[in-house]
């Protein structure tokens, strides 16, 4: 798993593009920001990654408590998810771990989603501290070696992503 933070939009879309570059499609990218965040980077913004961070946030508030339920389905169509009482934006392959943390507020619940998500906990902390601080946290899992290098180097150097793990 490589993952990276990223404080604006404009990192977050470079990032987004290194990707798409070779080849992975928004099926295969993880995103994790708060509700306040996607609004204040993507509300008035029409691009792709927007696009991801804003399919679907309807559906969190009207599924409320069943969210648990119903995320293996949500995962599986590929939509973005606003998760209630955690106030996260989700997108991804991470869908399903964060879904179920739904109840546990944000500290934990995060922190939780992302270790069982195969971040380490301490890393997860530090990207816990970042969302809550407005940053979007980006997720992929590498093809091989070579997309894992690349992306990494592409990650921080042209799109200013901190926090890079792999």
């Amino acid at each position: 798993m490589l993952t990276g933070m990223f404080a604006d939009r404009d990192a977050a879309e470079r990032a987004y593009s290194s990707l798409q570059s070779r080849g992975y499609t928004d099926k295969d990218v993880d995103l994790v920001m708060t509700d306040e965040a996607r609004k204040q980077h993507f509300g008035d913004h029409k691009t792709e990654l927007g696009n991801k961070a804003l399919e679907g946030t309807g559906v969190g508030s009207a599924i409320g408590g069943t969210v648990g339920a119903i995320a293996g389905v949500i995962a599986a169509i590929g939509t973005s998810l606003l998760i209630p009482g955690l106030g996260l934006v989700v997108a991804g392959p991470i869908v399903a771990g964060l879904a179920g943390a739904g109840a546990g507020g944000l500290t934990g619940g995060l922190v939780g989603a992302l270790v069982g998500h195969g971040i380490p906990e301490e890393r997860a902390k530090v990207y816990e501290e970042g969302v809550k601080k407005g940053h979007i946290i980006m997720g992929v899992r590498p093809r091989n070696e070579e997309d894992a290098a690349y992306l990494e180097n592409e990650w921080r150097t042209n799109s200013n992503g901190t926090e890079i793990y792999r």
